[in-house]
């Protein structure tokens, strides 16, 4: 069992929107029974921004649901931004997911026939608050406006590319203003100039105050976080600072660099 408690280090110091106390999550099959996290204890301040690594069978992805209150923790206890989650019913966890939490997925999970501003406007439709239809379009247009998509807003997912569909996904996920942004494996699908481009956009939301968690197997990809913790076995056995972690704008800005002179010699 393992507890970290220096999450704050680097944050706005007012003190952990997530902390788990003592988790376990355990699945049975028949006979069989899976500690799939064993006993993680964690806060996570507020504006941190948090890569959780490890191998495949770890306990990452059953943290993440964790997390995401897609799953509840077998014993233990979870906090979100206050509020206890362990005694929440199912429809208090669906508000608190809709109001607190953005989530954004390798696969983009974007409706195929349906625009892109009107995948946006998705999870507004299922918010505890009715919202009304221009409201709606007015804060799915504003969301794609600062993914750089605002040219982009009537296009299918078809006429996208990978790094737009997943830019549409992330613009789905913030449009119901959430505090944390929940990333699972966000550039497993990329290629690497467009991996940087994402993780530069997430660095600059970041910035601007909300929190991120992404699941990642790639320590490249980890790099840009200002913090990683490493589960292995069910359990978080390391959490470090990325004391020189990397600007994805800084290295854009160098890739073009190189392009230019390239195109000038």
């Amino acid at each position: 069992m393992t507890s970290f408690s220096h999450a704050a280090d680097g944050a706005d110091g007012s003190g952990p929107v997530v902390k788990l106390r003592r988790v376990e999550k355990l699945y049975r099959a028949g006979d069989v029974e899976v500690r799939a996290v064993r006993g993680v204890t964690l806060d996570v301040a507020r504006g941190d921004f948090v890569a959780i690594m490890g191998a495949s069978g770890s306990g990452k992805s059953s943290l993440m649901n964790i997390l995401g209150c897609l799953d509840r923790p077998t014993s233990g206890e979870y906090i979100l931004d206050g509020t206890s989650v362990a005694g929440e019913d199912g429809r208090r966890l669906a508000v608190l997911r809709s109001s607190k939490l953005g989530f954004v997925f390798q696969s983009f999970n974007l409706l195929s026939r349906t625009s892109a501003v009107e995948n946006v406007e998705l999870p507004m439709l299922y918010a505890a608050k009715l919202v009304a239809v221009a409201e709606r379009r007015r804060r799915a247009t504003e969301a794609l406006e600062l993914v750089g998509l605002r040219a982009r807003i009537h296009h299918l997912p078809s006429q996208l590319s990978g790094g737009q569909q997943q830019r549409v996904a992330i613009a789905r996920a913030l449009v119901n203003r959430p505090q944390i942004l929940l990333a699972d494996e966000p550039t497993g699908n990329l290629d690497s100039r467009t991996s940087v481009e994402i993780m530069g956009l997430f660095q600059e939301l970041n910035d601007s105050g909300i929190t991120v968690i992404m699941v990642t197997h790639e320590p490249d990809v980890a790099a840009y976080c200002k913090r990683v913790l490493v589960m292995r076995d069910g359990m978080a056995i390391s959490d470090t600072r990325n004391e020189e972690r990397r600007s994805a704008a800084a290295e854009l800005a160098g890739r073009g660099r190189v392009a230019r002179e390239a195109c000038l010699s």
